[in-house]
């Protein structure tokens, strides 16, 4: 079953495409990828003509229409679109009613696709108009006398994966030259946050993961569950294992111990040391030496900032050398500050109480600075202390009556990602 679809570009009657076909003028099709998945052919002398060999999408029975895809414009929304279709206006105002009890059309973005789906005869009339919001979901109305809206998802489908690279550069990088979901980078980052020190990783590391890869009608959408994951940095072999414990996943190495940490390995998630801590360093403004008691993070202006630990906002304000800053205290011995904000998030206040990878402000350059960085700062019994020297104990490690399960569970994972070392 062929179902034609024309842009407005122009209209070729469907003989013209059977007579193409049918001479052979053209012996290949280019395939293409439109944004929900399906693969569609272009053939014939204007490409703008293309057609599927499927028989349904979005239900829609694909052969009886002729089908129109375009890209939301700017200050386009959904009584313009239809509009734009020859809907005329009693028609639209009811086909609006019944869209705004599934959908906040509101939300219709611009660069977004829309499809409509009209009769192949001279009339032309449009049928179907459909709003591809996102890969899973979509807006369907059916045109009629009383026009029916219906908010549709498309399932999901996880494909179990295997794969592996070596850092040359940045893990971002990295991902990309392995043909990896450069996701991927963040999603490690997030597991590893707690044991490894992202900003430092070296030429060399290595990781194996196996996770799911999720897709919608064979369109690679994302990433979905990491189940394993095997990171050697510096010459140190890192496992991450997802188990549920206590109605809630999380990440354990080998011997049960949660990766999870009391604290972040660092505020940020991508940047470089600019400076590190020192009981003597030549101020870059002020041209003296003194004292740095504080981890520089390099980074662009607006990159967000997070509280390495549940704590409390104890101080929150001004001052010329840090500009604006935050405290932050965790427990009875450790207390954390941020230097250099350029803004806070909203609600953010002195007494609130703030989670452990919560934005707590945005980098910039305000006070004492050549550039936008962090000035990041730590105290152990109200003592400077050099951050990057912290270590701090997991929490949470898998329940001594938990260990067999837990152990037997991991077993054919560790197996797999060792197959790759």
């Amino acid at each position: 079953m062929l179902a034609f679809v024309q842009t407005r570009k122009g209209t070729i009657i469907s003989a013209i495409l059977l007579i193409i076909i049918l001479t052979g003028v053209f012996k290949s099709s280019k395939s293409l990828k439109i944004s929900d998945g399906i693969n569609i052919y272009a053939v014939g002398i204007d490409q703008n003509i293309i057609y599927t060999d499927i028989e349904k999408e979005f239900d829609i029975t694909v052969d009886s229409f002729l089908i129109n895809q375009n890209k939301i414009k700017r200050n386009e929304n959904l009584a313009k679109l239809l509009y734009g279709c020859g809907v005329e206006t009693p028609m639209v105002d009811n086909a609006i009613k019944a869209a705004l009890n599934v959908f906040d059309i509101r939300k219709i973005k611009a660069g977004n696709h829309y499809r409509t789906y009209s009769t192949k005869d001279t009339s032309g009339t449009l049928q179907y108009f459909v709003y591809i919001h996102s890969p899973t979901e979509y807006l369907k109305i059916k045109l009629s006398d009383n026009p029916v809206a219906e908010l549709g998802k498309k399932e999901i489908v996880n494909v179990r994966k295997e794969s592996n690279g070596t850092v040359s550069s940045s893990l971002w990088e990295t991902m990309i030259e392995s043909n990896i979901d450069p996701m991927m980078a963040i999603r490690l980052s997030e597991i590893y946050a707690w044991t490894i020190d992202f900003f430092g990783l070296e030429k060399g590391d290595r990781f194996t993961v196996i996770y799911d890869e999720q897709y919608v009608d064979s369109l690679a959408i994302g990433i979905g569950d990491i189940h394993a994951v095997s990171f050697t940095h510096r010459g140190e072999q890192l496992y991450a294992f997802c188990y549920e414990q206590d109605s809630v996943k999380n990440y354990f190495d080998e011997n049960g111990k949660n990766l999870r940490r009391q604290f972040l390995k660092a505020p940020l998630r991508f940047s470089r040391i600019s400076s590190g801590y020192s009981n003597s360093r030549m101020h870059p403004i002020l041209k003296i030496r003194r004292p740095h008691r504080g981890v520089d993070y390099a980074a662009p202006k607006g990159t967000p900032i997070y509280s390495i630990g549940d704590g409390t906002v104890i101080a929150k304000g001004y001052t010329k050398s840090a500009g604006y800053y935050i405290k932050v205290r965790h427990n009875s011995v450790y207390t954390t500050g941020y230097n250099h904000i350029s803004k806070y998030p909203k609600g953010i206040a002195v007494g609130q109480r703030v989670k452990q990878g919560q934005v707590i402000g945005y980098v910039g350059a305000t006070g004492y600075a050549t550039g936008p960085h962090l000035d990041f700062r730590m105290w152990k019994n109200n003592q400077p202390i050099d951050p990057l020297t912290v270590k701090a104990p997991p929490v949470n490690p898998i329940h001594e009556s938990e260990m067999d399960k837990y152990q037997a569970s991991i077993e054919k994972w560790q197996k797999s990602l060792d197959s790759f070392n």
